[in-house]
């Protein structure tokens, strides 16, 4: 799975309505409301690169209220659970 976060602009006064039409988008898995200068982050999923061109140019970016996106495609998913396999010393509690 490719990961990418994507950040958006919004009309304000659609908000609620783009992240609900961002979050139905198949390969979207969250969409988070969010202080700062821009109003909401989506993480999307796919399986292969060429997958971001449907899921982000040609539906999230056509959602009505998107004003702007800036795209970031993972490189690796780093988790607490991660962290913690990679400092174990592999003894059971």
């Amino acid at each position: 799975m490719i990961s990418a976060i994507v950040v958006i602009r919004a009309e304000v006064g659609r908000i609620p309505e783009v992240a609900q039409e961002i979050a139905e988008i198949e390969g979207i898995r969250e969409v988070y409301s969010v202080t700062g200068d821009v109003d909401l982050i989506a993480i999307a999923r796919v399986e292969r690169h060429e997958d971001f061109a449907d899921v982000i140019a040609d539906r999230l970016n056509k959602v009505q209220g998107v004003r702007e996106t800036t795209t970031h495609i993972s490189f690796r998913t780093y988790s607490s659970s991660d962290l913690e396999a990679g400092f174990s010393l592999g003894l059971e509690h």
